[in-house]
């Protein structure tokens, strides 16, 4: 059987045995009525750990973002995005569908905002348009390569929402890199925020789940919208429990998923018609551009699925690969030498 290197997402990451086996034991309960204790658990510690009052569990990472929005916003609201934030992208709409808001999507650099950028577009009172309500940020940057969004300029973006009445949501689905690539701790980002969300199902390695905080009675508005979106579980602590383990066991193993990243961008940037500045990887994703290697993003794809190596096109000319726990530094290694054969 062919051997697959799977780096189309941190998405696909599997459950280990020993995160299964901390599945199985799960004390539960129905946490719809709030009665299941490993939920509770890891509700209570993430919380802590962000430095925030509470925290709801929920399916996905979508959810948790729309749940964000609708908690902050009333119908006819407006909300600064970035132009390529997965909010705008890949989340089908949802808060202007369930939401009734209006998205203003600005062009950032690698999907990084200035504060200047977002007060131009704060929206003066005035009947003919919609109030700006909420700024959304996104830490680490997916579209953007994986960019970790620099404290000084969400610190600027913080002061401007406070002077102006704004409320701050972090898109962190990737927080974890974030902090560990630049050394600061996931609340010294949070305290910046109103709200926070954070995936446990990409590098953090569990097969199923997210999280969003704030204050207390931000999560019980929020609690209402998870079950009007359909996302209140019952014995979920299963669940819960591979979250958990992710927290205590896996947070450590993302520096290595960025030195996997950084190896491949190196050698990437060796190959003719291929472009990338290697410098500009900092966390687990690496999107190059091969405009100038004679294929198109879907070809180069098909050619290193071929070969069981696995990528995803990331636009006409743009190729992603994303690294993660299951990918070990033999096989990069192995991917960069299929990749050296097909088109150095």
């Amino acid at each position: 059987m062919k051997q697959v290197i799977d780096l189309r997402s941190d998405t696909v990451t599997k459950p280990s045995l020993a995160m299964r086996q901390a599945m199985a034991e799960a004390e539960v309960g129905d946490d719809v009525f709030g009665d299941d204790p490993t939920v509770n658990k890891l509700q209570e510690k993430v919380a802590l750990m962000l430095g925030k009052e509470a925290a709801l569990f929920v399916p996905s990472g979508t959810m948790a973002n729309t749940i964000a929005i609708l908690s902050h916003t009333q119908l006819g609201d407006e909300v600064i995005v970035e132009r390529e934030s997965h909010t705008f992208c890949y989340e089908v709409a949802a808060a202007s569908v369930f939401g009734g808001v209006q998205l203003n999507t600005i062009v950032g650099n690698s999907g990084i905002l200035d504060a200047d950028q977002i007060a131009k577009e704060i929206r003066e009172v005035n009947v003919h348009m919609p109030p700006t309500r909420l700024i959304c940020l996104e830490n680490t940057h997916n579209r953007g390569g994986g960019k970790v969004y620099p404290i000084q300029k969400i610190q600027a973006i913080h002061e401007l929402a406070n002077q102006r009445g704004l409320k701050i949501h972090l898109d962190g689905a990737r927080l974890f890199n974030a902090s560990v690539a630049s050394g600061i701790s996931p609340s010294d980002y949070a305290k910046y925020f109103d709200s926070v969300m954070f995936c446990f199902s990409k590098g953090l390695g569990a097969p199923v789940g997210s999280i969003v905080v704030g204050s207390k009675v931000f999560i019980e508005r929020a609690h209402r919208f998870r079950k009007m979106l359909g996302g209140g579980m019952r014995q979920v602590g299963i669940l819960a429990a591979a979250a958990l383990y992710a927290l205590e066991h896996n947070v450590s193993k993302l520096a290595q998923d960025h030195e996997n990243a950084k190896l491949l961008a190196n050698e990437l940037a060796t190959l003719k018609g291929f472009q990338i500045d290697p410098e500009q990887v900092e966390t687990n994703i690496v999107v190059f551009d091969i405009s100038k290697s004679g294929y198109s993003g879907a070809q180069v794809v098909e050619k290193l699925k071929q070969r069981g190596v696995l990528m995803i096109p990331f636009g006409a000319t743009l190729v992603r690969a994303v690294t993660h726990l299951d990918v070990s530094r033999e096989e990069m290694r192995r991917a960069i030498q299929i990749i050296h054969e097909l088109f150095g």
